[in-house]
């Protein structure tokens, strides 16, 4: 059994556990192209699940996001490095239904699907700084703060004062619950590392080594930024 192989396997058993055990727990929700997943996808969720005192993370790699151009590689070799990337945490799972969807991806449709088949989970959805202004552009937007908590993670380069006030607006306009994160902020960005694969740089640190290997190995973002 090779590595991918063994990722499939441990998530498929964390997916049939978490099916069958799933009342009243809190749950945080990792969506994101994980283009490539890297250290701070990772220490990011750490520092929510623990700070949040949230059961599990579930990651959910977009399929077609309406609001970001994706890149030429197979959605399978973004969530195979998701699956290897997570395997060693018992409280890291990963979802794959975005990916097999042709149509756009919104939120709004994976919040509805998730609350439809987990109705006792109490979800937390947690974004980025930088995506609080858009969230008001997103589809049925209203709908996604009935169907579930968010988390705002700051992110680097991002000053507080660009989205403190708008984190009260959405509060107080639309009572919604958004809680604030300050994770270890690690300035590591998917789009760099694929610069720096195209340039012949190092990525070492920046993400795991089994997806450095696997990036190697399967010749992922030549000429491609």
């Amino acid at each position: 059994m090779n590595l991918v192989e063994e990722a499939i396997k441990i998530n498929n058993k964390k997916v049939d556990y978490f099916d069958k055990n799933n009342d009243y727990l809190k749950v945080g929700i990792m969506g994101g192209t994980f283009n490539p997943i890297h250290i701070g996808h990772l220490s990011m969720a750490e520092h929510i699940k623990y700070n949040f005192n949230l059961d599990k993370i579930i990651f959910i790699p977009t399929g077609n996001p309406p609001h970001k151009k994706l890149y030429n590689i197979e959605n399978r070799h973004r969530y195979e490095m998701v699956l290897i990337s997570i395997m060693d945490n018992k409280d890291f799972l990963a979802f794959d239904f975005e990916l097999k969807n042709d149509k756009y991806s919104y939120t709004v449709d994976t919040l509805s699907y998730l609350k439809g088949r987990y109705k006792n989970i109490e979800f937390y959805f947690i974004v980025g700084a930088d995506t609080v202004l858009e969230l008001e552009t997103w589809k049925d937007f209203k709908k996604n703060f009935y169907l579930s908590k968010f988390i705002v993670s700051e992110r680097p380069g991002i000053k507080n004062d660009f989205y403190e006030y708008k984190l009260k607006e959405l509060k107080e306009k639309y009572n919604a619950d958004i809680f604030k994160a300050n994770p270890p902020l690690l300035d590591i960005s998917s789009t760099r590392i694929r610069e720096n694969i195209n340039l012949g740089k190092s990525i070492k640190y920046s993400v795991l080594k089994d997806i450095e290997n696997y990036i190697i190995k399967n010749n992922l973002y030549r000429e491609v930024l």
